[in-house]
């Protein structure tokens, strides 16, 4: 029977099926002073189909003796075929392996401790006068084959059994707790080292198997489970030095833990929960029992810390424990189905759960700004594509870690659940996850659960919102008795003459209006009933009384009313007894933004809406408001008399703020003032306000000067230290980089090194080119490459030292998540077509695989850029110039 066209396609990229690996007994030695390991692995195989050869995944790895396990013993086995590019060893057996039978692999293997961010890492900290060494694993997507010969694919789980060798006077961690621990002497110099052997783990993917080994000191404590009663102990490993920051992520893991059993309805199935910070690794990652992550996502000083790093520890944390169901329990068969992992992590994760821990952080709020609107910004790209889509090798499989499987999807879960109730889509939910334990899952699996619950056809409602690519606006025009509404895709850089409108989503329009009310005049109605699946659709309205499509801006699409319309509803916006709440104000600032943008609606329009709202309490309405002036500028920053005179207005809506609310943060303030203060600030002293950019400028000498604290508070110190370097001079700038080199805390780490992206003086800017070079640490170039990116006087400079550089920066960042977004960066800022035909000519001899669709994106938004340029610079004069 010859294979079909999908199985033939996934024969490229898939590997063979005529073995199934079952369980893996592995070993590891970790030598942390030579940076290397060496070890073996026994894999337990099923033999599906007769064959005489195996096939498995390996990169960079030394391969020595391999045999095959049986009753008679061992018979070596001799590699056949290697294939670099493919990441793949294949070995040649004497006989026949009838299908049916089992029989188990032996393979001996060493490798070095990398530092590229992904595989088995080494990483050093300086503790006490003298440098300590640990390694880290980071595997996912697919580089677990560079630590072991493995099936590394998500569909082919396995129950792993793995031991540790040591050197005595380090922690050795993995998945399960150690069973045992015994001290061994090995070598002529008599080192004393360890063996260390855990628990077997349930069947789980590789990508998620995880190795910790060096000096670590941890913080523990324990919590009891709602529905399997177990106690979970839960520690949080880091250097010695840095063990006490651990403190309030580790609170964090102890509240949420439980939450998603009471929610979700499956037990948390392993003994214990481990969580390492390292500053090897970029973000955190999910490990079944060990999660892994940098420093910056997890450490803190609580007395000391700002707000929004509290936010962003906690979000990253209940994020990567949301996947020990997530991806963990329940797997996605291959990586073009990554969003059930991602999509749910982000919602779940940093939204349902979180939102019950910190009521107060408004965090259902907060998506639209953080993950909504950045989706739909990207989205509306031509070069976008479906949140599901094919990834046949490893450099696309990396390209779908992005804000479509993360914050598309799960914007488009958050419209599912608002449309069908949160109860019964939570239900749903844990009904797909009942019925896929320790299984891997399809997008069918999940609409079958949360259909099952509303007894709703949830495959034909959603099915486009995952495999069309875009989004629609939905046109709003009025008529006597009503309104109608219609649906094409939006694309940011408008309607292209010939650009894909066949797509028809059934989009759940969420009319939120009035009706009288008995004791205020009025009861505000929302009708979550109307889906609109059609073209165009008429709706029954009183149109003289306040309307919205849209309700809480749940829905994953834009609205364009006329003008006239948008007026109206930004005089009710603007009102303190409006009708249209902070999820709605939001939504209607960043439509705006995108429409204007699109040519949809004029430039002026969107910033007669801010002026309308410049009394606006609500932090997160402040925050879209900022965004949006900032990505003006942005547009227009080389248009010096536009940029000067949208700086005055920024100026006019911030430095009052900042006049009112001053730089102090007394305790038990209220956390909306307290993040419209830092806002304030940071929008005030970015537009050039003086008297915002002399305090800070001048807190930042004394604090040199004095070593108070007081002058620099937490919330503050992003915004002092870019000051700093950005009105300073040389002592400004060496001062930041001594505070990189030796942070208090992760967090002022980050602070400075976004500070080095700040510099005007050029010489500056040329050493921190340098300093990237030389001595910035992996994770931390992106940080500055965004800084330097958001640095008018640094941008072309910029450009020029990452096309010089090329060469290096790619060789260091290969392989690692950061290669998509490093090189896109430093071209993404431009909006003229001489910069984006050179962009095009510099890629053009390139080899762009790793990075094509952030390229992609990039000079989509240099095209969208250049358009809104040609299409709103009169309307942008004419409105500043009354202004």
């Amino acid at each position: 029977m010859k294979p079909n066209r999908q199985e033939k396609e996934q024969s490229e990229y898939r590997l063979p099926t005529n073995v199934k690996p079952t369980h893996y007994d592995l070993t590891f030695k970790t030598d942390l002073k030579k940076a290397t390991f060496e070890g073996v692995v026994i894999i337990a195989l099923e033999v599906k189909k007769d064959t005489s050869t195996i096939t498995l995944n390996v990169s960079r790895l030394e391969l020595t003796n391999a045999t095959i396990l049986s009753e008679e013993g061992e018979k070596p086995v001799a590699v056949v075929q290697t294939d670099e590019a493919q990441e793949r060893v294949t070995y040649k057996l004497d006989e026949k392996l009838p299908s049916g039978s089992q029989t188990k692999l032996k393979i001996y293997f060493s490798g070095k401790l990398g530092g590229n961010m992904m595989g088995y890492l080494r990483g050093s900290w300086e503790y006490e006068g003298r440098t300590e060494y640990y390694a880290l694993t980071q595997f996912q997507p697919t580089a677990a084959r560079s630590a072991f010969p493995c099936w590394d694919e998500p569909l082919l789980k396995a129950t792993f059994t793995i031991t540790m060798i040591s050197r005595a006077d380090t922690v050795s961690l993995s998945n399960m707790p150690a069973l045992s621990e015994q001290p061994i002497l090995e070598g002529l110099d008599a080192e004393t080292w360890k063996i260390t052997k855990f628990d077997t783990t349930p069947p789980m993917s590789t990508y998620i198997v995880a190795l910790a080994n060096g000096p670590f000191k941890f913080l523990e404590k324990s919590v009891v489970m709602p529905l399997s009663r177990k106690t979970i102990p839960l520690r949080i490993y880091t250097s010695p030095a840095k063990v006490s920051q651990a403190e309030f992520v580790l609170g964090v893991t102890a509240s949420v833990l439980p939450l998603y059993e009471r929610i979700l309805g499956v037990e948390y199935p392993l003994p214990k929960l481990d969580t390492v910070a390292g500053n090897i690794v970029d973000g955190a990652m999910e490990n079944w029992g060990l999660i892994i992550g940098r420093s910056a996502a997890f450490l803190l000083d609580t007395d000391n810390a700002d707000l929004l790093a509290k936010k962003r520890v906690a979000s990253t944390q209940s994020h990567e424990i949301a996947h020990l169901w997530f991806g963990d329990i329940t797997t996605m068969e291959w990586w073009n189905y990554l969003y059930l992992n991602e999509g749910f992590a982000t919602l779940i994760g940093e939204v349902i759960v979180l939102g019950e821990v910190f009521p107060e952080w408004k965090v259902n709020s907060k998506f639209i700004t953080e993950h909504l609107n950045p989706a739909l910004n990207l989205d509306a790209k031509l070069s976008s594509h479906p949140i599901e889509m094919e990834c046949p090798d490893t450099e696309s499989i990396n390209q779908m870690f992005n804000l479509l499987s993360y914050q598309k999807a799960a914007s488009v879960f958050r419209m599912l659940s608002f449309y069908v109730g949160e109860d019964k889509f939570l239900a749903g939910v844990s009904a797909y996850l009942k019925r896929k334990l320790y299984e891997n899952s399809v997008t069918r699996d999940l609409w079958d659960g949360i259909s099952s619950t509303t007894g709703l056809d949830i495959a034909e409602l959603m099915d486009n919102w995952i495999t069309k690519t875009g989004f629609p606006v939905v046109t709003v025009t009025e008529s006597v008795g009503g309104i109608t509404v219609r649906q094409d895709r939006f694309l940011e850089s408008g309607r292209e003459p010939e650009y894909d409108n066949d797509t028809l989503w059934n989009i759940p329009v969420a009319l939120v209006s009035t009706k009288p009310g008995k004791v205020w005049g009025r009861k505000i109605v929302i009708d979550k009933s109307l889906v609109l699946r059609e073209r165009e659709m008429n709706i029954a309205l009183d149109t003289t009384k306040p309307f919205k499509l849209n309700a809480g801006t749940n829905g994953v699409f834009r609205v364009l009313y006329t003008p006239e319309r948008l007026s109206l509803i930004s005089r009710e916006a603007a009102k303190p007894d409006s009708i249209f709440n902070v999820d709605d104000r939001i939504g209607l600032v960043n439509d705006a933004a995108a429409l204007s943008k699109a040519g949809l609606l004029k430039l002026s329009n969107t910033l007669d809406l801010i002026s309308q709202l410049k009394d606006e309490k609500e932090y997160l309405v402040w925050q879209a408001i900022a965004e949006t002036l900032s990505s003006v500028r942005d547009v227009w920053w080389e248009y010096h008399d536009i940029v000067e005179k949208l700086d005055a207005f920024r100026r006019s809506l911030f430095a009052p703020l900042v006049e009112k609310l001053g730089y102090r943060y007394p305790k038990g303030e209220a956390i909306d003032k307290m993040l419209l203060r830092t806002l304030a600030v940071e929008h005030a002293y970015q537009a050039g306000d003086s008297s915002v950019v002399g305090e800070l400028l001048n807190r930042f000498r004394a604090y040199q000067k004095t070593g108070d604290e007081t002058l620099i508070p937490p919330d503050l110190q992003g915004s002092i230290y870019s000051v700093a370097v950005q009105h300073g001079g040389r002592e400004e700038y060496d001062a930041i980089v001594k505070i990189y080199n030796k942070p208090k805390t992760p967090g002022e780490q980050y602070s400075a090194a976004r500070a080095l992206g700040a510099p005007r003086n050029l010489s500056l800017i040329q050493e921190t080119f340098d300093f990237i070079s030389h001595k910035a640490q992996n994770p931390d170039v992106g940080t500055i490459f965004n800084a330097l990116g958001s640095n008018a006087i640094a941008r072309r400079p910029f450009t020029k030292y990452v096309q010089d550089n090329y060469d290096t920066l790619y060789a260091r960042f290969k392989g690692s998540f950061s290669l998509k977004l490093l090189f896109p960066a430093a071209i993404s800022f431009y909006s003229t077509t001489e910069d984006y035909e050179g962009a095009v000519k510099f890629f053009q001899s390139k080899d762009t695989s790793a990075y094509n669709q952030t390229l992609e994106q990039a000079l989509d938004g240099i095209q969208t850029r250049i358009k809104y340029i040609e299409r709103s610079t009169e309307n942008l004069k004419d409105w500043l110039s009354e202004e």
